[in-house]
């Protein structure tokens, strides 16, 4: 593995541990040329995935994009951060498990809307928000009248 600071790559591991609820090994990492310390994560993955954008460009699959846009969704929500990895981990299963490795960036859109609103409803919506491109307040109303259940006999 290459030293992020001075670009050795002759580093060595210092400690292997579980990470993700066992589905990821967390490895500390030491450069002896530079001392630098640094952390690399070792994950199974089942295929490449490749993502299809609405405009037909075709992407390689990041996982890292994928967790930043939930991260940023869920910033300053009380979710821990173990059950946010666990929602990741999921997802990636989710769509390495789907048979077919092209896939159209509309569906990992719904199967994270899916999963986030299962855990946060602040989160869901405010991904939605970009998911779903809104340009107004009244895109907002609609989406939200869509979420608030409807009154006895109404």
């Amino acid at each position: 593995m290459r030293c992020p600071f001075c670009g050795n790559v002759d580093t060595q591991v210092k400690d292997s541990r579980p990470a993700e609820d066992h589905a990821a090994i967390r490895r500390r990492r030491f450069c002896p040329s530079c001392n630098g310390r640094f952390t690399t994560y070792e994950r199974v993955q089942l295929r490449d995935l490749v993502v299809i954008k609405s405009n037909g460009r075709r992407e390689e699959f990041d996982r890292d994009k994928l967790e930043r846009s939930i991260r940023i969704a869920l910033q300053k929500r009380p979710v821990e951060p173990e059950r946010m990895d666990q929602m990741i981990s999921g997802i990636v299963r989710r769509l390495e498990s789907m048979g077919d490795t092209d896939i159209p960036s509309a569906k990992i859109g719904e199967i994270v809307m899916e999963s986030l609103a299962r855990i946060d409803t602040v989160a869901y919506v405010r991904f939605a928000s970009v998911y779903m491109n809104f340009q107004a307040v009244g895109d907002f109303d609609r989406f939200m009248s869509a979420l608030r259940p409807n009154p006895a006999g109404k």
